[in-house]
């Protein structure tokens, strides 16, 4: 039977589960309940069911409290269910408990990137709810943990959609903040511009590319450099990625909403271009342009 058309919009069946491969950082010396557990959180991440994989991943370090693997893990998805909530004390305390774990992540491994990635992850998401001067006491001390992450993890590209997101905010700080960083903050941290945020979200793309987000976040930059033709064409791939989950679909449409007034500023661009050269051909007694098809 033909494959039926898939439809506009609507979340795309779940692609057939792989055998789950082995989780990394797992000890050889974990006893059989851990590795259990272990491959129970990975099938259930693969199936798109956060807070059950979390609660595995909790469980694990309720048998191993020192887990490595298991405090990575649940800080990056504490960030992620917490994220979800519209309600500022539930995504409090889901971005708390992120921070809990991934301070226990770099206890062990201080200079893992995968502990630092988690500690940049939960404070950038904590930041989202502090006031000013707190925020950017934020940024301050987010910044070690996101280059380390990205120098000891390059394969990974959430952190580096992290690290772009972090130097796109810091390139953009305004005069306030900037004051306020040099007199009180030891100066605004260095690393963060427009341009290296684009760089590090490109490399994002080049390690994934079928992450909507890191096309919405780079088009986002783009459209504010003026980049619109860039911005139109990263859009236009992201609205065609498969969508599995809710996010997926939020990230869809964040996408379309932002496409469509490019594509008709682009269009009108094209038109005043095009009446621009119909008139200097006239002027100089030439035929007039012909639109192309």
């Amino acid at each position: 039977m033909a494959q039926q058309p898939a439809v506009p919009g609507a979340p795309a069946p779940a692609p057939a589960e792989a055998p789950p491969a082995a989780p990394p950082d797992t000890v050889v010396g974990d006893p059989m309940a851990v590795r259990q557990k272990l491959f129970d959180a990975v099938r259930l991440v693969n199936r798109y069911k956060d807070s059950e994989a979390l609660a595995a991943y909790q469980n694990v370090l309720k048998i191993d409290p020192v887990h490595y693997l298991a405090l990575w893990q649940a800080a990056v998805l504490s960030v992620k269910i917490g994220a979800r909530y519209s309600d500022e004390t539930r995504k409090a305390a889901y971005f708390t408990a992120a921070a809990r774990y991934a301070d226990r992540a770099l206890a062990l491994r201080p200079e893992g990137g995968e502990s630092n990635y988690a500690a940049a992850l939960a404070l950038f998401s904590q930041a989202g709810l502090y006031r000013s001067e707190n925020r950017l006491a934020a940024f301050r001390d987010l910044r070690s943990y996101v280059f380390l992450a990205v120098a000891q993890r390059p394969d990974l590209p959430e952190a580096w959609q992290l690290l772009g997101r972090w130097q796109y905010r810091v390139g953009h700080y305004n005069v306030l903040e900037r004051i306020y960083s040099k007199v009180l903050l030891g100066g605004v941290p260095p690393g963060g511009s427009v341009a290296d945020a684009m760089r590090s979200l490109e490399t994002a793309i080049r390690l994934d590319s079928m992450r909507a987000s890191f096309y919405y976040d780079l088009a986002r930059m783009y459209r504010y450099q003026g980049r619109r033709r860039s911005a139109v064409a990263l859009l236009q791939k992201a609205v065609r990625l498969p969508t599995f989950t809710s996010e997926d679909l939020t990230i869809n449409r964040l996408c379309q909403q932002l496409l469509e007034p490019l594509q008709r500023a682009t269009t009108r661009r094209a038109q005043r271009q095009l009446r621009i050269r119909q008139g200097a051909a006239a002027a100089a007694g030439a035929p007039p342009a012909v639109p192309g098809p």
